[in-house]
């Protein structure tokens, strides 16, 4: 008579090794592969003004153009003081030595001839420690209204961090002249 041998279920421990092996390395891809996405973020912003456009109101609240006074006619931002002033721009260099900060998908609550308020991320090259960039939630502020080059530009902005900070600092301010 021959032996016969009994296939074995696999056991839960067996499972749960397999289903580890298994999820663990496709987790992991997916978080290194975000992290080169990451890593460009900064790399990959425009890096001038001139990329970025104003967005006239919207709505049934937008004002006439006679009540308004038109977007050249309020200061904007110079990238890096260069350029033309930008209304409501959408992304702005912080840090111009080195590009290494950076405050992108910017909102903007207000913009006035005074002061302008919204919110953004403003992403840091090698924040972290291997070297990729880092991105923290912040409101920012314009402020100091200059003409420079025969132009009204903002050249003071703050930003406050509503989150994690960068620098352990909950609030930073920017010469953007």
């Amino acid at each position: 008579m021959a032996d016969r041998v009994a296939l074995r279920r696999p056991g839960m421990r067996t499972a749960l090794a397999i289903f580890a092996v298994v999820t663990v390395p496709a987790i992991g891809g997916l978080w290194v592969s975000a992290a080169g996405d990451r890593s460009d973020a900064v790399a990959d912003a425009p890096k001038t003004a001139a990329a970025q456009k104003s967005h006239p109101p919207r709505g049934p609240e937008a004002a006439t153009a006679e009540d308004t006074p038109a977007p050249q006619e309020l200061p904007g931002v110079r990238e890096c003081g260069v350029g033309k002033p930008v209304v409501e721009p959408k992304i702005i260099t912080l840090n111009c030595s080195n590009a290494g900060v950076v405050a992108s998908d910017i909102k903007w609550d207000s913009f006035g001839a005074d002061g302008a308020a919204g919110s953004g991320v403003v992403l840091v090259s090698g924040a972290t420690g291997n070297g990729s960039p880092a991105s923290f939630p912040a409101r920012l502020r314009l402020y100091d209204v200059t003409k420079v080059d025969g132009m009204m530009a903002f050249t003071g902005i703050e930003v406050s961090y509503t989150g994690a900070t960068p620098h352990a600092k909950a609030k930073e301010v920017y010469t953007i002249a």
